[in-house]
């Protein structure tokens, strides 16, 4: 009999739910047991490739080509376990499939309803997920109106196989108040109430909070939830978010929840790498999206994995508003830039500027997909001539386009899941800087673009490596079109149409950013 772990938030959305889910998972999955985690997303979007990132934080991308909620990142990262299009649940994907099996009489003629036409779809698509355990992480806060459809079918999950084999944690806020120089318990309180409306009872509360919670607040939180106070567990801001899981460990949770689903845990141990820096250098990024640091997340904790300081997040569009010697004064203060990637035109002339003063000043710079596109158009520019380079995603009937729409994407209209996505072989080019990173002649690396490289028209701007001198731009690595570029001679100067961020593990850090982070 499988086994369920339910995860809720309550109070606020944005409190940390991904990072206890996947906690929870690496515990369990420490072990012995064979853990897997599907995210219930509310929003009617079929999945989170068109979503703005200042909303709703990075698109993740999996193996298997899926757009997917940030959340799959942490469990990815956490639980050393690749996810795929089946551990994502949104309330787009299980509209579309009644609607279209309704059109299709599959129903019989029956009235189509929320419950339980809509409830036994989600319910079918979590039943299909293999695993000893299964973690249920519901987006959102209870008493969202949009995730009131996968309360009620987690309730009847629990009903259906039977409520010792399901565990339900609740996640809540409890604020401080400074004026008063006190926690404020009723929040949760209420957040637990709704929950019981919805004919769910929590095993677990775990508190979040900025500080630690006094232990009278604690037991107050448990006398009014009902709530054993062992189960009301405080997990407080860290200066690390990758301690979750031995705070977590210390604390027993495991051993708790094994005991409320009366499962064995067959080895008592905790198995994770704590990612701790090793370099002091200051690395920026140089993006657009500034509207929250969830929108190049697994960019972030790459650096982080990779032995890095916490990168600096910096508006292209502000740099590219600065004279020379301001951009040099505001520039000179870190020893390393990443171009990550993105989509549009906004901030990439101040993206363009930060390359320049790079390449120039041998500072060292990583491109990611649009980095490494705008990395081709600096150097085409200002050391091959072209002056008027561009992509034409930004002006289409530019002069010299060294960056062009794939040749497939010209016949199509639509945005939503029609880039080249997800894990693709690519050959790496013998005699180059990317070799020696990766050691090997195949790699698989996940993409996530429309627009590449158009050696086919620009050749000209690269050399074989065997024939290039400093300052040349060289192939890296192909597939049927140009993965990676770099520059002879420079400290680090590479740029990759791949995305290496979105395969970065605590333990095991991408080799590319590794060598980013130790050229600094």
């Amino acid at each position: 009999m499988k086994k369920y772990i339910v995860v809720t938030g309550g109070v606020l959305s944005g409190i940390g739910k991904g990072i206890t889910a996947a906690s929870i998972g690496r515990l369990m999955k420490d072990q012995g047991f064979k853990v897997n985690v599907v995210k219930m997303d509310p929003y009617l979007n079929v999945d989170a490739g068109t979503m703005n990132p200042n909303q709703h934080g990075e698109v993740f991308v999996t193996e298997d080509g899926y757009e997917a909620d940030l959340d799959l990142g942490h469990y990815e990262r956490y639980m050393n376990t690749d996810m795929s299009k089946s551990n994502n649940i949104t309330s787009g994907q299980i509209y579309s499939s009644v609607i279209e099996k309704e059109r299709q009489g599959k129903y019989l003629g029956k009235t189509v309803q929320v419950i339980p036409h809509i409830t036994n779809e989600i319910k079918e698509r979590i039943y299909s997920v293999e695993g000893d355990i299964i973690l249920l992480e519901i987006g959102g806060t209870v008493g969202d109106i949009e995730g009131e459809i996968f309360f009620e079918a987690v309730r009847q999950i629990s009903y259906e196989v039977g409520r010792k084999n399901v565990v339900f944690i609740h996640l809540t806020y409890v604020p401080y108040l400074e004026s008063s120089k006190e926690f404020k318990t009723k929040p949760t309180q209420q957040s637990v109430q709704i929950l019981r409306q919805k004919g769910i009872v929590p095993d677990f509360i775990f508190v979040r909070s900025t500080k630690p919670v006094d232990k009278d607040s604690l037991n107050k939180i448990s006398i009014f939830t009902g709530v054993p106070s062992e189960n009301v567990i405080n997990t407080f801001n860290v200066s690390n978010v990758y301690e979750i899981p031995r705070f977590f460990f210390e604390h027993k949770v495991h051993v708790k929840i094994a005991n409320i689903l009366n499962c064995q845990i067959k080895r008592e141990k905790f198995d994770f790498v704590v990612p701790k820096p090793v370099k002091s250098s200051k690395i920026a990024i140089i993006g657009k999206y500034t509207g929250t640091e969830d929108a190049y997340k697994s960019v972030v904790e790459s650096v982080v994995i990779a032995g890095g300081l916490k990168p600096v997040i910096l508006d292209s569009e502000n740099l590219f508003s600065l004279s020379d010697d301001e951009l040099t004064e505001v520039l000179e203060e870190y020893d390393g830039f990443i171009i990550p990637g993105g989509f549009g035109y906004r901030g990439v002339e101040g993206k363009i500027r930060v390359i320049k003063y790079a390449r120039e000043n041998d500072v060292p710079i990583l491109g990611l997909c649009l980095g490494m596109q705008l990395m081709i158009i600096e150097y085409a520019r200002n050391v091959k001539g072209y002056d008027s380079a561009n992509s034409t995603e930004f002006v289409p009937n530019t002069k010299y386009p060294v960056i062009d729409l794939m040749e497939e994407q010209k016949k199509k209209l639509k945005l939503g899941g029609t880039m080249r996505l997800g894990s693709q072989k690519i050959e790496v080019v013998s005699s180059t800087r990317i070799s020696s990173i990766y050691g090997k002649k195949i790699i698989y690396e996940r993409h996530r673009h429309r627009y590449e490289a158009n050696e086919k028209e620009f050749a000209d701007l690269f050399v074989l490596p065997d024939r290039a001198t400093n300052g040349d731009m060289i192939i890296g690595s192909k597939s049927e079109f140009v993965e990676s570029v770099e520059i002879k001679g420079k400290r680090f100067f590479i740029g990759v149409q791949f995305h290496p961020e979105f395969k970065s593990r605590p333990g095991f850090a991408h080799p590319v950013f590794g060598a980013f982070i130790n050229s600094l």
